[in-house]
C-alpha cells in the first residue's frame, strides 16, 4: 500500500512538472570536452531557440590525478533542449532538465557537478553537519572524462609518455545533482562543504538574476 501511494505521489509530481512548464526550461550538460562541444555546436546553430548561459572548463585534483570535464548551462525552448539532451546522452554526457515547476516550488536550488566519489563524500559530510537538503534531480555520465597524472609534468618526457596514457581513459563517472535547501544557513553550509570537496556549485538564484 505504501509503495502504491509513493508511486501515485511521484506521478502527481511529474504531472505538475509537465503542466507548469512555460515552454522554456533550464538545463545543464556535463561531460568530456568533445561531448559538450557537440551540444554547444547545436545550441549555437539554434540560438533563436536556446541561449547558452555559461560554459566552464573544470579541473579537479585528487591525490596525484587531475580530472577534467566541461559543463554548460542553457535556457530555452523545451523541444530544442530535448534535442540537445539526446545529443548529450548519445555522447555519454550527463544532462539535467530543470522545469519552471522546481524554480517556483523549491525554496533554494543549488546545482552541483563533480566526479561521483566526491558527490558521495559531499552527501555524507552534509549529513554529518546537519545541512538539511533535498535531492531533486540527478544524472551521471556514461562516457569517460579526461584524466592525467599532473605530477608527471616535472618528469622526463619518456617517463611521462609511459604513465599518462594509463590515466587518459579512466573510468570516472561524473555526477550532476540538483538539490534544494529551505534555509539560507543551510545553503552556506552546502557551499562550504562543496568548496572543501572540490565540487563545482551554482546557486540557481544567481542564474535567475542573469537570465
Amino acid at each position: 500500500m505504501i509503495m502504491i501511494e509513493s508511486k501515485i505521489k511521484a506521478l502527481r509530481q511529474a504531472a505538475q512538472v509537465s503542466s507548469t512548464s512555460s515552454g522554456k526550461i533550464w538545463c545543464v550538460a556535463a561531460g568530456n570536452e568533445d561531448t559538450i562541444n557537440s551540444v554547444a555546436y547545436e545550441a549555437i546553430a539554434s540560438k533563436d531557440k536556446v541561449k547558452i548561459l555559461f560554459r566552464e572548463h573544470v579541473s579537479v585534483k585528487e591525490a596525484f590525478v587531475r580530472k577534467k570535464f566541461d559543463l554548460m548551462m542553457l535556457y530555452g525552448d523545451e523541444a530544442k533542449i530535448r534535442d540537445l539532451s539526446i545529443i548529450c546522452k548519445e555522447n555519454g554526457g550527463a544532462f539535467l532538465k530543470i522545469a519552471p515547476y522546481y524554480v517556483k516550488n523549491e525554496p533554494h536550488l543549488l546545482l552541483l557537478v563533480a566526479p561521483e566519489n566526491l558527490i558521495k563524500k559531499f552527501v555524507g559530510e552534509a549529513e554529518k553537519k546537519k545541512a538539511n537538503l533535498k535531492l531533486i534531480l540527478e544524472d551521471k555520465t556514461t562516457g569517460f572524462i579526461e584524466a592525467d597524472v599532473y605530477l608527471t609534468e616535472k618528469l622526463p618526457k619518456f617517463i611521462k609518455d609511459i604513465i599518462d596514457p594509463l590515466f587518459k581513459v579512466t573510468d570516472v563517472v561524473l555526477t550532476t545533482l540538483l538539490i534544494s535547501v529551505s534555509k539560507e544557513d543551510d545553503a552556506e553550509k552546502i557551499k562550504e562543504i562543496s568548496a572543501h570537496n572540490n565540487i563545482f556549485i551554482v546557486d540557481f538564484k544567481d542564474i535567475l538574476k542573469e537570465d
